[in-house]
């Protein structure tokens, strides 16, 4: 099967026998998530890609209950491009193993355990990667407690939003409860992290190989929701800024860490430095945005690899059929 890199004259094209290999392809996207609007804008820029390259893919808007897509599935295959509850968190992973559906990406553990940010966070721990100093917190009345045992500033989210979705940067006790508040409204699941001042970087990672490092900046507080989807102001580094040491150091780290939850074929890793050139790892994201903003496409830019090709290698792992 012939897969060169496209020229710049002639687009990416998927060899045909692996176009037929695949069959007819189902971009799951939308979904009823806080992330429906995001995932809508991946899954389009992902179907374009797919049928650019000469896969015959459709897309399906994935609303109410997922059992329904495996009812009568008029497909071979999905890709999977629901960000978010329901579709990020290994529910439709586990309803697509048991109809026998291959699937991109993570299987259905590997997503849940990741999408839960407070426990990805036990496991960095018991693996010895590094990670912020962490609590769950359950009731505002913890705030004074929690403060005591942390060094603020804090970062507060949602355990299981995605997107930067209902984070806040707090110092002071009532701004704790404040957050808490908000989170909880989101949430039955809080999870509060020391905040590491300084520059963030992200780590794409494709058939277990890691993609160039971006440096991200922001004139916002943090890389937040509109920063990474709305803001034509956020700037990427690519080269990331570090020396070629410690950009291979902070590849190996997203590689080590998405390994302990499990990941497969694809995904992203978020990770900060402190002033002392530390690295501290913040989340495993099993499906990443693919949108026109989105960092994997930017990863694999740089590495030679066109948004078209990047779809296609996604999909050829479902050939495997491990997921079945």
């Amino acid at each position: 099967m012939n897969e060169r890199h496209h020229s710049e004259a002639q687009a990416y094209q998927a060899d045909p026998e692996l176009a037929r290999a695949f069959g007819r392809v189902a971009v799951f996207m939308g979904g009823d998530s806080a992330e429906r609007e995001v995932s809508l804008k991946s899954g389009r820029a992902v179907l374009a890609a797919l049928q650019s390259a000469g896969v015959d893919a459709f897309g399906v808007d994935v609303r109410g209950c997922l059992l329904k897509t495996v009812e009568d599935p008029q497909f071979d295959r999905v890709f999977i491009a629901l960000h978010g509850r329901g579709g990020e968190d290994g529910t439709l992973q586990a309803i697509l193993s048991q109809a026998g559906i291959p699937y991109t990406g993570s299987q259905m553990l590997a997503s849940a355990l990741a999408m839960d940010k407070l426990r990805t966070k036990f496991v960095f721990e018991g693996c010895g990667l590094p990670t912020p100093r962490f609590r769950a917190m359950t009731a505002e009345d913890e705030a004074g407690r929690i403060l005591s045992e942390l060094r603020p500033p804090l970062g507060v989210k949602p355990a299981h939003e995605g997107s930067s979705i209902g984070i806040r940067k707090v110092i002071t006790e009532a701004e704790l409860a404040e957050a808490y508040r908000e989170a909880a409204a989101m949430d039955d699941l809080v999870l509060v992290e020391e905040w590491v001042d300084g520059p963030e970087f992200t780590v794409s990672l494709l058939q277990d190989r890691a993609l160039p490092a971006i440096g991200l900046s922001t004139d916002h507080v943090f890389y937040d929701y509109d920063a990474k989807y709305l803001a034509d102001d956020t700037r990427y580094r690519i080269p990331c800024g570090l020396s070629p040491e410690d950009e291979v150091r902070l590849q190996q780290l997203a590689l080590d860490a998405f390994r302990a939850v499990g990941g497969r074929t694809w995904g992203r890793v978020d990770i900060m430095q402190d002033a002392d050139g530390r690295f501290w790892l913040l989340e495993v994201n099993t499906v990443p945005g693919m949108t026109d903003h989105s960092l994997v496409p930017m990863a694999a830019k740089a590495a030679g690899i066109s948004f078209e090709e990047l779809v296609v290698r996604i999909l050829k792992d479902t050939l495997e059929d491990r997921h079945a």
